[in-house]
């Protein structure tokens, strides 16, 4: 039913100054912008339609957010509109520094903003609120926003082809307040999803099944020199040591491609270094020789090839070319000349591997959006493919340097008519399918900008291809075994993200530099953490965030580990073989290969926001999530790098890379983002337990716990609501003190008075290990799965900590009998 104009929070007034609240946002607006209230109507065309919940809640909020329009004298393909102005106030972006991957950024002026900015959250203090400022997709056209002079702010209409022109949008950018900023994003993407309807909110869709589970990726493992005896073998280490993977990403190295000068049905000869994937072309669906020449049982034989570990860290060091630039070898021990059985290649490695180790529930493969790093050979496949020569958008030309960008735009893209998508991701994934694959990541995403020029504009593309990979991951994935990555820009957001519910919050996981700066070891991977927890604010409003694999052998593998324990995501890890820390992993994985995982995703504190914490010197970053009866902070110092706009790539900050004050308090976490948490904004005590330190507090709602961190060091604080059952009896579970979110081993939480006035604890722990409480008073007895059981008490402070058995997965009964 289509609703009346609403009166909005937001004014243009004559003087052409943007205010909310009458508080002035922008002034100096050019004429030709247009300010409307929302919505105009909460119908649309959605094939989909939100929730009715969801329409409601926009209705509610409909005061809270306007539209903005722009018109210009003749249709153009490309508008760069000023906006207004801004100086003196504090914001939070979100832009690209690569072509797929963005990251945070902060100053107080327009002008400090950087070029392709996808959103910005403007700090109000004058009444205590929050605006965000997002550009949209409207007709053929996506918006950014890029930096003016004096503060100025301005808006980037494309289409991406000069041949798709447009001169008049009535909603191509947004502007929403709230007094939360988490409540902000969410209100916020709910308005446009029910306006915009091209694209549905994580709330609305289902995860792939790996979000509960560990699993390992072959890519830092092996890169392109991965092969069917590295992914048994790799596989193996892992389940031979208690930590069965439930999920496997093959990842780029097992497709059918060549070069263009190459025999076009023959897999390459010329894949000497890494990063020459990236010429290459796709030439058939199947597997490439090294994985159609595996046969039946081959792995399962007494006589199976052993792991040679120097033979594959010569391929490994050739490939990345620390060795002599000669092509890789095959590895010939299983890989017989004659035609493979009948049931060999990719099907048989997944048969035999599920086989062997039963609890593998899940093996994805890579493939870039358009098939391969390149595209689709023309003339090999049943497809229309040509080859399109690639031109980076204008709006990237002072974005990083990158290998990858420079190879494509060297090699074009092979791309099918976009009105064969569909048929392409079916004949990939229906053979992936027959094969036992479960899944895809989807790799080098934002490619598709760099052909749009005589494909309709990019908008229009991306609706084919996103259209085309939704309707097969429906047919052949069961609708949700997809990881997007390398896609983070808001025409994916926008447009792909109907069926997809996964996708990459950070960019690559890098061991070291790739420069070659010795300190990057460290610093990069600070970074990594910024641009996940950042990017989350936004990306996780479509999608599960994803913050990618890392190395439990790494130098700073802990740092790493305590953020994928409370990143509310699957873990993985890309260990090459046999180089493990098992202790490390034992913190984040159970025996049964599960996780204990939060409720939520991580997110920055509020305190965080507006600050950097990466090379200010003084912020510590702060992540909060939620498990199902209490909370989490983890604090991390990763001062030391990051975006330096004069030279347009990360950059060490020695200087920063230093010991860091900071404080944690149990305020910090958002319990109201959650209905079943947020009753404990209001509880008055907690039972707080430090991870690293082991030390455990009762703290009130606002104390502050005061910590330094070195650099690359973290905390995890499990934040538990205290119960008062009576004036002497209070009790707070904390959880599994040896694993890193020790709070997420509480699956369930009653408190029962029986009739002798004795107050009974009962808790459903997942996991094993030492379980750690709170209790006022000592228990009199303490039932473990109907067994008494041992526990401690310590009177001074109410400490009580017993063990839990592994019970083969199932949740462990706990009764804990109190005065």
């Amino acid at each position: 039913m289509a609703t009346p104009d609403l009166v909005s929070r937001f004014s243009l007034a004559p003087n052409r100054e943007i205010s909310v609240y009458g508080i002035v946002l922008l002034s100096d607006v050019p004429k030709n912008l247009t300010l409307s209230s929302v919505p105009h109507s909460l119908d649309n065309n959605d094939s989909d339609p939100p929730p009715e919940y969801m329409l409601k809640s926009v209705k509610s909020n409909a005061k809270n957010g306007a539209f903005l329009g722009l018109s210009v004298k003749d249709p153009l393909d490309r508008i760069l509109n000023p906006i207004g102005k801004f100086n003196n106030r504090k914001f939070l972006s979100v832009f690209r520094f690569k072509t797929w991957w963005s990251t945070m950024w902060i100053g107080s002026s327009g002008s400090d903003l950087q070029m392709e900015t996808q959103f910005v959250i403007l700090q109000v203090p004058e009444i205590n609120s929050y605006v965000l400022i997002l550009p949209l997709i409207e007709k053929s056209f996506r918006s950014a926003i890029h930096p003016g002079a004096n503060g100025e702010v301005v808006l980037c209409v494309e289409s991406g082809s000069t041949k798709v022109k447009e001169k008049s949008f009535s909603s191509c950018m947004y502007f929403h307040v709230s007094e939360n900023p988490y409540d902000l994003m969410r209100d916020a993407f709910a308005a446009v999803r029910v306006h915009v309807g091209t694209f549905r909110l994580l709330e609305e869709k289902k995860p792939p099944s790996i979000i509960d589970k560990f699993g390992w990726c072959t890519w830092d493992a092996f890169y392109l020199t991965v092969d069917p005896v590295g992914v048994w073998h790799g596989v193996k280490s892992f389940a031979e040591n208690g930590f069965p993977p439930r999920f496997l990403i093959i990842d780029d190295g097992w497709q059918s491609i060549n070069l263009d000068h190459e025999n076009p049905s023959q897999d390459s000869k010329e894949l000497t270094i890494l990063g020459s994937q990236m010429l290459c072309r796709l030439y058939r669906f199947k597997e490439n020789d090294k994985f159609a020449k595996y046969e039946v049982g081959s792995m399962l034989r007494p006589d199976a090839p052993k792991f040679d570990k120097e033979k594959y860290d010569n391929l490994f060091d050739e490939m990345i070319g620390l060795a002599k630039n000669e092509p890789v070898k095959e590895d010939d021990s299983i890989l017989h000349e004659e035609e493979r059985l009948k049931e060999g290649g990719l099907k048989a490695l997944v048969s035999d591997l599920k086989e062997r180790f039963p609890l593998l529930d899940d093996v994805y493969v890579w493939h870039a959006l358009c098939g391969a790093w390149g595209g689709i050979r023309p003339g090999t496949t049943h497809l229309n493919s040509k080859v399109f020569p690639a031109k980076l958008a204008a709006g990237l030309e002072k974005t990083m340097s990158d290998l990858a960008v420079v190879m494509i735009e060297k090699a074009g893209i092979g791309l099918v008519d976009p009105n064969q998508a569909a048929d392409l991701y079916e004949a990939m994934h229906s053979y992936l399918a027959d094969a036992g694959i479960t899944g895809v990541k989807v790799d080098v995403i934002n490619t598709l900008e760099y052909v749009s020029e005589d494909n309709g504009g990019r908008v229009e593309l991306a609706k084919a291809y996103y259209d085309g990979l939704s309707k097969s991951l429906r047919k052949n994935f069961n609708g949700t075994g997809l990881i997007a990555s390398m896609e983070q820009c808001n025409d994916f957001f926008f447009l792909a993200t109907k069926q997809i519910s996964m996708g990459r919050v950070g960019d690559d996981f890098w061991f070291q530099d790739p420069n070659g700066d010795p300190m990057g070891v460290y610093w990069l991977q600070g970074v990594h953490m910024i641009h996940c927890s950042y990017n989350s604010l936004w990306q996780g409003q479509f999608i599960q965030p994803d913050w990618d694999m890392f190395q439990s052998d790494h130098l700073c593998a802990e740092f790493h580990a305590g953020s994928r324990a409370i990143c509310g995501g699957p873990v993985f890890v890309s260990d090459k073989v046999g180089r493990h820390n098992f202790e490390l992993l034992r913190k984040l994985v159970l025996p049964d290969g599960t996780i204990l995982r939060c409720q939520h995703y991580a997110l920055p504190t509020r305190d965080c926001l507006f600050e950097n914490p990466l090379f200010d010197g003084k912020t510590l970053l702060k992540l909060w999530n939620l498990n199902k009866f209490g909370g989490v902070v983890g604090i991390f110092n990763c001062q030391g790098a990051g975006w330096y706009p004069e030279e347009q790539k990360i950059k060490a900050h020695p200087e920063c890379y230093k010991a860091i004050p900071g404080f944690v308090s149990p305020a910090d976490v958002e319990w109201e983002q959650k209905d079943f948490t947020a009753e404990y904004r209001n509880n008055e005590l907690f039972a707080v337990y430090l991870h690293k330190a082991g030390t455990f507090y009762l703290t009130k709602a606002c104390d502050e716990m005061n910590i330094t961190l070195e650099p690359s060091s973290f905390e995890i604080f499990t934040v538990s609501p205290v119960y008062r059952l009576s004036e002497k009896v209070e009790f707070a579970a904390v959880g599994l003190v040896n694993m890193f979110n020790s709070g997420g081993a509480v699956e369930s939480l009653e408190y029962k008075l029986n009739e002798k006035k004795t107050f009974t604890v009962v808790i459903k722990i997942k996991g094993s290990g030492k379980f750690l409480a709170y209790s006022s008073m000592k228990p009199k007895q303490i039932k473990l799965n109907n067994v008494k059981t041992e526990f401690e008490w310590t009177s001074e402070i109410g400490l009580l900590k017993f063990e839990v058995p592994w019970t083969g997965g199932e949740l462990s009964d706990a009764y804990i009998y109190v005065h």
